[in-house]
């Protein structure tokens, strides 16, 4: 997927809503669908842009809030707080939940939200009245029943409690299935907080099975180490993986005997900073090509590209962030002979545990985490099978299959509901 300059180069998309229309574009071409389904699925249904929260002070934040198709059900979908949110960003996010939700067959469709900010340098009340604010804000277009918030980047349970709390004051009841990904007091689920992790280490462990790689022994890089990626590094050292790499947002750590991941965990930051311990640091990009049996991206969008597939040293790669592969990159990466699970499987842990949340608040009967992680293990499993099959069936490879699992639900419910007609 390229762009031409004016000199004839060829210039890599790195914009996250055409890197999702693209690979849209080619998912339903394996379909036969008529093109309209492509302008149809291609941006959310509804985008809600506000810039009227303050954090109490002088400054005003901009915030976005996307909803990609509701065909099967309500939207779903994280809020992340972060100082390079952009529009296209969330529409493309959104789209992206949409399949994911698809893919392990959930009743939504995909939702994103986010606000441009750097809350590493914010109070914990400048937080609070940015999260209330933003809830304010799009109040009137979300809803237990309407769209489901949920935690993501920079986001955590203590933002999700603020924001519930100002919806329950605007809608003056008590409405715990309005968002998800809060404390358990506040009616929150076993496992939400881990479900991500607990979801990539799943597909690592049906992906060593397929490619007979031991998890004992297996060395693992992961790039980020915040929410998702310190949890992952942590069970996959009580396996006996061995974790000889791991970032954070100042630098990279890489030790090809392993690093101690239980020292790691019991000093990192709120934020999962790490090197700040060590003088001997490289950076996210050296680490992303040191040797290794899985590499998983785990922080943000748009790390391998073209630029640099080529050199990644790894069998496989698995997607724990979203979107941090490029369409040009899989291609040099297939080349290789390196298999990538796409972001939309491998991540969609959260949104399995949050559907579960929310399910437990609808009956008001909440599940212990034994049963939780079984229930994700079983969704995450026959996930996974059914986009080798898919794949096999094709010819493709397991992004484009994850996304052409992931459409035919959106199509077939909004084909039933008369928004298509063939």
């Amino acid at each position: 997927m390229t762009n031409t300059a004016n000199h004839g180069e060829s210039v890599e998309l790195n914009n996250p809503l055409e890197e999702f229309q693209e690979t849209l574009k080619e998912a339903i071409s394996y379909l036969n669908y008529p093109k309209e389904v492509f302008e149809f699925l291609k941006k959310p249904m509804r985008f809600l842009e506000v810039i009227k929260m303050d954090d109490g002070t002088t400054q005003i934040f901009q915030g976005y809030r996307a909803q990609h198709n509701d065909a099967t059900g309500p939207t779903k979908g994280g809020i992340r707080f972060h100082p390079d949110v952009t529009a296209e960003e969330v529409k493309a996010l959104a789209g992206w939940m949409s399949l994911k939700c698809g893919i392990t067959d959930l009743p939504y469709g995909g939702a994103k939200g986010g606000i441009v900010c750097e809350p590493r340098n914010m109070s914990l009340s400048e937080l609070q009245r940015l999260s209330r604010g933003y809830v304010r804000a799009v109040s009137q277009i979300v809803g237990p029943t309407k769209d489901i918030p949920a935690p993501d980047m920079y986001t955590n349970s203590q933002i999700m409690a603020w924001m519930l709390d100002e919806y329950d004051h605007i809608r003056e009841f008590d409405s715990p299935g309005f968002i998800t990904g809060k404390p358990l007091v506040l009616g929150g689920s076993e496992g939400r907080e881990t479900a991500t992790s607990k979801g990539v280490l799943y597909t690592i462990q049906l992906v060593s099975e397929i490619k007979n790689i031991p998890i004992t022994g297996m060395r693992v890089i992961i790039q980020g180490f915040g929410n998702v990626g310190s949890y992952l590094a942590e069970y996959l050292h009580e396996l006996g993986a061995k974790v000889v790499g791991v970032s954070d947002a100042l630098g990279a750590l890489y030790d090809p005997q392993g690093l101690d991941i239980p020292y790691l965990m019991e000093n990192r930051d709120s934020f999962g900073v790490v090197t700040t311990l060590y003088n001997d640091t490289i950076s996210n990009q050296e680490l992303l090509e040191k040797e290794c049996d899985i590499l998983i991206p785990a922080a943000i969008g748009g790390v391998i590209t073209r630029e640099n597939a080529e050199r990644l040293q790894c069998q496989i790669v698995i997607e724990a962030a979203n979107g941090p592969t490029s369409k040009e990159a899989i291609q040099i990466l297939d080349k290789k002979g390196i298999m990538v699970v796409p972001d939309i499987l491998a991540n969609s842990g959260g949104v399995i545990v949050s559907y579960f949340e929310w399910c437990q608040n609808n009956q008001g009967y909440y599940w212990p985490a034994a049963l939780v992680d079984e229930r994700l293990k079983e969704k995450m499993t026959e996930s996974f099978l059914n986009i080798v099959h898919t794949a096999d069936k094709f010819g493709t490879n397991l992004k484009v299959a994850a996304y052409i699992q992931g459409i035919r639900k959106i199509v077939e419910a909004s084909r039933l509901r008369g928004w298509f007609e063939f």
